[in-house]
């Protein structure tokens, strides 16, 4: 009996510890472009853009903007802004087609306004949204709020979901993009 008790005692120190792993921040990868969005960008007549300032939306908490907790670790945004990650991201995306360019009359800005991630057992979720402005010789072309969503299985294994909920929350960032860049009004305000 006194042996199975150690072996029961040892499983669940051993559970625990793996519920522990992955309490340093996890920083999100350098943004780069996606096969899914180029195909979006090429044989369009689109005019060369230049990205402005991606900010938070001054009604949320400045937190948001920082770090999220997934269970017991956090992770955070290369350069300390979920919001400039967002503009870092669409960046990418355009200077793969050859459509970036800093001194373009378009313009692109953004603001962030719902960013969440959440690693519960059973069901992971994560959700990201942010309002897009485009301008062009201080005209503005295009102004919408866009969002994604998504959900995934979630282990009770802390060291399977919170890196899992950590690549699901970055995926949100590409498809966010992929959904401004299939907008036909965007499209359009992009277009020469």
């Amino acid at each position: 009996m006194t042996s199975i008790f150690r072996l029961t005692s040892l499983v669940a120190a051993g559970a625990l510890a793996v519920q522990l792993v992955g309490c340093a921040p996890m920083s999100m990868s350098v943004p780069a472009a996606t096969m899914e969005n180029a195909v979006k960008l090429r044989n369009a007549d689109f005019d060369k853009v230049a990205v402005g300032s991606f900010t938070l939306d001054a009604s949320k908490n400045a937190s948001l903007d920082k770090s999220h907790s997934i269970r017991a670790s956090t992770v955070v945004a290369p350069g300390g802004s979920f919001a400039q990650y967002l503009g870092e991201t669409l960046k990418a995306e355009l200077l793969s087609a050859s459509l970036l360019d800093a001194n373009a009359p378009t313009v692109i800005t953004g603001t962030l306004t719902q960013t969440d991630v959440d690693a519960a057992i059973g069901t992971g979720k994560g959700v990201l949204a942010a309002r897009f402005v485009v301008t062009r010789a201080a005209q503005v072309r295009y102004d919408r709020e866009l969002k994604v969503e998504s959900s995934w299985e979630s282990s009770f294994i802390g060291a399977t979901a919170i890196p899992l909920a950590a690549r699901e929350y970055e995926l949100q960032y590409r498809k966010l993009i992929g959904e401004l860049l299939g907008d036909e009004k965007f499209r359009a305000a992009i277009s020469k």
